[in-house]
């Protein structure tokens, strides 16, 4: 089953009881996603079971996501689950910042980009100190990447959740000695040219797929969850012409140099 590089397992969980039991019987790896300590904790309690029990691993990820300083509450909150980033880091408890980056989508997410700025140079400093890849999330900012792309250079990996981004834009990456993957998810299900074409065209090496779980839904669904892999697998292999099998074990072999596991 192709790996999961991106999803929010604890979120999943309260939308769908049965959810660590559909991961398992699938044999699904992921990239477990959190912003607090409550659902990262939660997130490093599946990962110890699942370690126990020798089923598919979680990875364990922790950041500030860009959007919260535009929620309310959001900027007396931002550097408080920073520093619990640090100090997980120090500990050894997570294998990838994530996720962070830019979000310029709206006005309200605008009216906060100095802010996203601060926090993604934290982020960064993080990343390099520790060793450790960083998980992106970028809206209508590529151009916030490339201004960091010296930076960026130094991390181990730099995996972009539901690359937003052109094919150019992420080949002129690679060009550049920025080791970074893309993954992909429902968005390449649901005629979005921009994802469909980068999807088609970015080397086989540097492809990932994600569910995003719960929250980017196939087209009808209430929430996106593991058992959307192979359809998203399915139409990866359908836009690049490849055989879904061989390229389930590309994107397996490609989650585990991302995440270094």
């Amino acid at each position: 089953m192709a790996s999961d590089a991106h999803a929010h397992p604890r979120d999943l969980l309260e939308r769908f009881p049965g959810a660590e039991e559909e991961r398992r019987r699938l044999g699904a790896a992921c990239a477990a996603a959190a912003w607090n300590l409550r659902d990262f904790e939660d997130h490093e309690e599946l990962a110890r079971k699942a370690r126990a029990d020798g089923a598919a691993p979680l990875v364990l990820c922790f950041a500030v996501h860009p959007q919260l300083p535009a929620v309310p509450a959001g900027q007396e909150d931002v550097w408080r689950h920073a520093a619990d980033l640090g100090k997980l880091a120090a500990e050894g408890r997570i294998q990838a910042v994530g996720e962070t980056g830019f979000d310029l989508f709206n006005q309200g997410y605008r009216d906060t980009e100095a802010l996203q700025e601060e926090l993604f140079r934290a982020h960064l400093e993080i990343g390099e100190r520790y060793g450790l890849p960083l998980v992106l999330h970028i809206r209508r900012a590529m151009h916030k990447v490339f201004a960091h792309a010296r930076a960026l250079k130094k991390l181990p990996a730099l995996v972009f959740h539901s690359y937003s981004g052109t094919a150019a834009e992420g080949e002129a990456l690679l060009k550049r000695g920025i080791n970074a993957w893309f993954s992909f998810g429902a968005a390449i299900l649901l005629n979005h040219k921009t994802a469909m074409n980068a999807c088609a065209r970015l080397p086989r090496d540097r492809l990932l797929l994600e569910t995003d779980a719960p929250y980017q839904p196939l087209r009808g669904a209430p929430f996106s969850r593991w058992a959307d892999l192979p359809a998203i697998l399915s139409g990866a292999a359908g836009l690049r012409g490849e055989d879904e099998e061989e390229l389930e074990a590309a994107v397996d072999g490609n989650w585990k140099r991302a995440f270094g596991v």
